[in-house]
Order: C-alpha cells, then structure tokens, then sequence
C-alpha cells in the first residue's frame, strides 16, 4: 500500500433508512483493533513460554475522531443518537485499502471551540459487534 492522505480517512453512519453518510470533516482519526489474548501456559509450557488460545479472546475496535461537523443534518444525526443511546452501522473508509463496517455506539461526544475560531468536536466509538472488512 502506496502513502496515503490521512484526510482521505471518512467516517460514515447509517442514517435509519440504510443508507451510510457522510458525518464529518475530521481532522484527526484513529481506527484501533485489539483482540484479547487467553494465557493457557501450564507447568509443562516449552521452557515456560507463554501459551495462548487460539481465536478465545474478544475482538473489538474503537474509532475516534476530531473535527468539524459536515453540516447541520450530520452534527443533529450525531447528537440524537448519542442521546438516544443507539447502537447503530457505522462504516469507518480507508482508501486503497478497504472499508470496516459494522455496529458501534458513540461512547463520547465532546464540543469545544475557540474564542477566535470555529467549533469542533472529539467522537469516540465502541464496537458493538461483529465487523465486517470489505477490500476496496
């Protein structure tokens, strides 16, 4: 994979009908994958390596994100389904790359803005699900 624009990063939410859009103009993103390890080493380990369980441990991810809303429509979408405490898809777009799809919850929602500059935002989202990954 070719370098790439970290702005080319789009981060899109399911807006009830099916339909994925667009969210935000982020300025900063972060797409985080973990998967939990379980230790199974015993007293018989090979020089007393760790051992783990293959595929036992929850995967999850986190997406987070710093910028300025797209629109009015985008911020409201946003701000109602934190409220609501909704668990909707969401699709995070890499570029050349592929895109991760799947539920997620928004964990935090921050405003802030400067005295001489515009308004922004921190979202932070919590997988709730299965993802998918879909190679572009």
């Amino acid at each position: 994979m070719a370098a790439q624009r970290g702005k080319d990063i789009l981060l899109k939410v399911d807006d009830g009908s099916g339909n994925f859009v667009t969210v935000a103009g982020l300025r900063t993103r972060r797409l985080a994958l973990d998967a939990e390890t379980v230790d199974i080493t015993h007293s018989e380990s090979a020089g007393r390596w760790r051992e783990l369980l293959e595929g036992a441990g929850a995967k999850r991810a986190s997406v987070q994100g710093a910028g300025i809303f797209k629109d009015g429509a985008s911020d409201a979408l946003t701000r109602q389904i934190f409220f609501d405490g909704l668990i909707r898809s969401w699709q995070i777009v890499l570029p050349d790359f592929g895109a991760i799809s799947g539920p997620f919850q928004i964990a935090a929602l921050e405003y802030r803005g400067e005295h001489s500059g515009e308004m922004t935002f921190d979202l932070s989202l919590q997988s709730a699900g299965a993802l998918a990954f879909a190679a572009m």
